[in-house]
């Protein structure tokens, strides 16, 4: 989060469904000594709500991140003012009852009557869709969204491109959540996977934009050099032009400067001629 987001109204600008365009991860939230820092997380979050971030992403499997993030949202009352995206663990399930067990645990911890978005956790492909499907997931989900209880339906994914579009294609997903960033155009879901999203209207939550970070600090020095030296705002064009304006301007006054230097070398001459003569 910057600050300059801040000073944008206090609010950021925000996509389909009314999400903000940057969302808050909750799976890498500050630690002290074996548990949560509290106070950080609560300053962070909080920063990040005041900022306009209204969508928040934890997971059942995230050890401890949905108690916290519940914890600060009830104490903050800020719980209608956000999104929560939460996601259940396919591979502990193996029941429809196991499907309401652990939804009711998210919500339980969240401590929240309803899950905005609630994702299917690194659903690898259609066999695994199928098999849930064959517990009544699909039922339940019509259910539980009549009931209010589930917002929009989805999935986390973390495979390849063709069984990202076979899921894609599977159900008539509210929206779907992969990685993808520079680095991830050609692997994970890629570019033809976020782009069949697209062409069925299927809006695309993107985590790991940075791979945790890494693309930020761990990048070579001449990288991170590259990214310095170009000013936020600019086009590449923009970059181009101002180089070149310098190049111009410098060349100018190179040459003015070779003016001035001719002339009073000239000058000069002729004052030394004129004292010879004399």
């Amino acid at each position: 989060m910057t600050y300059e987001i801040c000073q944008a109204e206090n609010r950021m600008q925000t996509r389909k469904k009314n999400f903000s365009v940057l969302g808050f991860g909750c799976m890498r939230l500050p630690k002290k000594g074996t548990g949560f820092d509290f106070d950080e997380c609560e300053r962070e979050i909080m920063h990040a709500v005041k900022c306009g971030v209204n969508y928040f992403d934890t997971a059942y499997i995230y050890g401890g991140n949905e108690e916290l993030l519940g914890r600060v949202l009830e104490k903050n009352n800020v719980r209608s003012k956000v999104n929560i995206a939460t996601k259940i663990p396919h591979y502990y399930i193996h029941s429809l009852k196991d499907i309401e067990k652990y939804f009711d645990i998210s919500l339980s911890r969240l401590r929240t009557d309803y899950i905005d978005n609630l994702l299917i956790h690194m659903l690898p492909d259609t066999d695994v869709w199928n098999r849930l499907k064959s517990y009544g997931i699909e039922k339940w989900i019509e259910d539980k969204k009549k009931s209010g209880k589930i917002r929009n339906i989805g999935f986390s994914f973390h495979g390849n491109s063709p069984a990202f579009i076979e899921l894609l294609d599977a159900y008539p997903w509210d929206f779907c959540q992969c990685q993808y960033n520079y680095l991830d155009e050609n692997t994970q879901a890629g570019r033809k996977g976020v782009e069949h999203a697209a062409a069925l209207g299927i809006p695309v939550v993107i985590m790991e934009p940075l791979r945790g970070g890494r693309m930020v600090n761990a990048l070579p020095p001449k990288a991170k050099k590259l990214f310095r030296e170009n000013i936020p705002g600019w086009k590449i064009a923009d970059a181009e032009n101002a180089e070149n304006a310098g190049r111009t301007a410098d060349a100018e006054n190179a040459e003015n400067a070779g003016r001035t230097a001719d002339a009073e070398n000239a000058e000069n001459a002729g004052r030394t001629a004129d004292a010879e003569n004399a």
